[in-house]
């Protein structure tokens, strides 16, 4: 798409001659007289760069361009003026112009000055779309009651030093919680460093937790920095910390109780500032226990301690989740965004999410691309979803009768799901009649509400 741009001066020629050279250029132009034209066609519709002459009659382009800026509207603004001083330069430079253009117009610098301002304006765009998208990645998303306590403790730990230690079955988002908290700490335009400790083989986690010298083992052709360095005034967070070696966690105490260390095959100490947030699927309790995890270790990570709540324990939350996740999969896909409808809503409400947020993120993903149709039904879900409900019954006493019972509600909304509620047509599913079905539906406790 080719970037637009308004042509603003009060001489016609000039109008003329810029629109024509700046069209040949391949840029889509517009023009105007005035600063009062000028707002009114910016209120109208964005552009990407503005060029404005100084001497206007009614309002100057200096007042035009201070009140552009008044209004929120921030195309990138490029002066024309045939004698302008030094203090009206000054003026317009801290009211947001990229540059001056002096006439007589010179054509080829007017067009390297119009194609400098819209590369730094692409770059402002792209940088603003990176912020928004880290953002994103660093927002808790929820309105549960584990949620908002989730945040709320976020708000009041992170502009602490104190170590953090998450606690969270896998999927739950214990890595969003550990981004949340480096990205509202003092440390926010540090680095955030991750390592996952289940991934790194045994013989290579402390070479990449403190970095080592060229020569020090078998496959050291140089030398390497390791992550405690490289999140040196920053966050370093260590996930699945329960599967560390005893030995790596020896160290790591040593590191957590000195801020200094050795890289392997190095006697030079390195110092470092590191917050240090850890992240556990175990309970470290039990691990402790069967000698598995060192108990100092334990003390030492777990000054904060975080719980992220699994999914099914935070159900509310999934509409929320759910529309978040088809908007991002829609733009990421360059797709209209699909409606999620309540019948299928209501299947995913009642499953058990065994993979929590990461599983209903994947889902939501599957149904963005082979979902052809606007609206998502129960149809286009999967089978896991009908069999893994968490509507079955989870007590270990229940009788036969309940247990049957359970059973038949279960199997009878999963079809009235499947059917999208058509009464006639899930009777015949079923092989009842319609009275019958609606006779079930009342003693079993169904109503179409549900």
């Amino acid at each position: 798409m080719p970037h637009s741009i308004l042509i603003v001066d009060d001489e016609q020629g000039i109008r003329e001659a810029l629109s024509s050279i700046l069209a040949d250029e391949g840029y889509e132009t517009a023009c105007v007289a005035s600063g009062e034209e000028c707002l009114a066609l910016l209120d109208q519709r964005p552009v990407d760069l503005v060029l404005l002459d100084v001497w206007l009659e009614g309002i100057d382009g200096l007042e035009t361009l201070e009140r552009m800026r008044q209004n929120g509207m921030d195309p990138m603004v490029v002066m024309i003026s045939g004698h302008a001083s030094i203090e009206t330069a000054v003026r317009a430079t801290k009211l947001g112009a990229f540059d001056f253009i002096e006439k007589p117009l010179s054509l080829e610098k007017a067009i390297l000055v119009i194609k400098n301002a819209l590369e730094v304006h692409r770059l402002g765009m792209e940088n603003r779309r990176l912020r928004e998208e880290l953002s994103g990645r660093t927002q808790v998303l929820g309105d549960s009651v584990p949620i908002r306590a989730l945040r709320q403790q976020i708000t009041l730990t992170a502009p602490t030093n104190g170590r953090v230690l998450i606690y969270g079955e896998s999927g739950t988002g214990k890595e969003l919680v550990a981004r949340a908290l480096h990205a509202a700490s003092l440390r926010s335009d540090r680095p955030f460093v991750e390592v996952n400790c289940a991934a790194i083989p045994e013989e290579l986690i402390e070479s990449e937790l403190f970095g080592h010298t060229k020569g020090s083992f078998t496959g050291a052709s140089e030398n390497k920095i390791g992550k405690f360095e490289k999140a040196d005034g920053g966050t370093l967070f260590l996930d699945e910390i329960g599967d560390m070696s005893l030995r790596t966690q020896s160290k790591v105490l040593r590191v957590l109780e000195e801020q200094r260390f050795e890289p392997v095959g190095s006697n030079q100490t390195v110092h470092v500032d590191v917050r240090v947030i850890a992240a556990t699927n175990k309970k470290l309790e039990d691990e402790i226990a069967c000698g598995r995890f060192r108990e100092d270790l334990f003390y030492r990570l777990n000054v904060i301690p975080f719980n992220v709540p699994p999914l099914r324990e935070r159900t509310e939350d999934i509409p929320i989740l759910a529309r978040y996740f088809l908007a991002e999969f829609a733009a990421a896909y360059g797709r209209k965004p699909k409606e999620l409808g309540e019948s299928a809503l209501g299947v995913m409400l009642r499953y058990y999410w065994p993979g929590n947020v990461r599983e209903l993120r994947n889902l939501i993903e599957r149904l963005m691309i082979v979902v052809p149709q606007d609206k998502i039904e129960p149809l286009h879900l999967p089978a896991e979803l009908f069999r893994g409900s968490s509507r079955m019954p989870q007590q270990p006493n229940a009788t036969l009768h309940e247990a049957r019972d359970a059973y038949e509600r279960e199997f009878i909304l999963r079809k009235l799901e499947e059917n999208q509620w058509h009464m006639t047509r899930t009777a015949e599913t079923l092989g009842l009649e319609r009275s019958h079905l609606y006779r079930r539906m009342r003693t079993l406790g169904i109503t179409t509400e549900e």
